[in-house]
């Protein structure tokens, strides 16, 4: 099948590293999970191995009749629940998903990244962990590799803990992408972190704070050095070198003063 440009398309074949994807999930027969982008099945077939349910949202008009093909079975059992739709017009709780109460598996196009974490880690209806297939540049910069924190680094850790599993080269894929891929998990999902500082706030301060990353972190924030350093954060640091708790304890200060 030809693949669509539009939906930025490229099916992992590589089995091994289908098999480390399915397994970082620790799906079990009591559990449900959110595939994302299921394409031909592949992913599909081992998820449906280890989970109880398997809710597949899949864009491709052309790929519903091949899927239903593959698995008439396991969706007339109700194993499987096929959905045709795009996932980022559709809220988790649209399928009866409760919240931390199932997991999200997805090999996603690359250009709906970003907008596909903060779907799940900001809604009401959180799943409780998320494995995620992405381009490796970007899985780096979310574990902040480096030791250097980014906008979306923290963004992440507000909500669960980030972990580099693996690196996908990019001729496990058909076609193959130009860069490489990698597995992360996003583990111990919820809101906690919010429950003594404003989700909203917080991420104000945070888009602030990164406004000119380069710069340092009083002069993008406009606040005297002295602010900084009553959270115990240095008077010449940049937004990179705070820490998730930095951020908060900062937050908190700059609320309450």
């Amino acid at each position: 099948m030809l693949k669509k440009k539009s939906l930025g398309q490229h099916f992992l074949r590589d089995g091994s590293a289908l098999r480390k994807i399915a397994e970082a999930g620790h799906l079990s027969p009591e559990d449900t999970v959110l595939e994302v982008g299921p394409g031909e099945g592949a992913l599909t077939e081992l998820l449906l191995a280890r989970a109880g349910k398997v809710i597949a949202v899949e864009k491709d008009d052309r790929l519903i009749p091949i899927l239903q093909q593959k698995f008439a079975s396991e969706i007339a059992l109700g194993k499987l629940s096929l959905i045709h739709a795009d996932i980022l017009d559709v809220s988790p709780s649209a399928y009866g998903l409760e919240p931390r109460a199932y997991s999200v598996v997805a090999n996603i196009p690359y250009y709906i990244t970003g907008a596909l974490i903060r779907k799940f880690l900001e809604s009401e209806h959180q799943p409780s962990a998320m494995v995620l297939l992405v381009q490796k540049e970007v899985a780096r910069r979310i574990v902040a590799h480096d030791s250097k924190e980014s906008i979306l680094s923290i963004s992440v850790k507000a909500y669960g803990t980030p972990r580099y599993l693996d690196t996908v080269k990019a001729g496990a894929f058909s076609p193959p992408p130009k860069v490489d891929s990698a597995i992360i998990a996003i583990e111990g999902i919820s809101k906690k972190f919010f429950e003594e500082i404003d989700e909203k706030r917080f991420f104000e301060l945070l888009k602030k704070g990164f406004a000119h990353p380069r710069k340092l972190l009083s002069s993008n924030l406009g606040v005297p050095a002295e602010n900084l350093l009553a959270c115990g954060i240095a008077e010449k640091a940049r937004p990179e070198n705070l820490s998730i708790d930095d951020w908060k304890n900062l937050s908190s200060f700059l609320a309450n003063s």
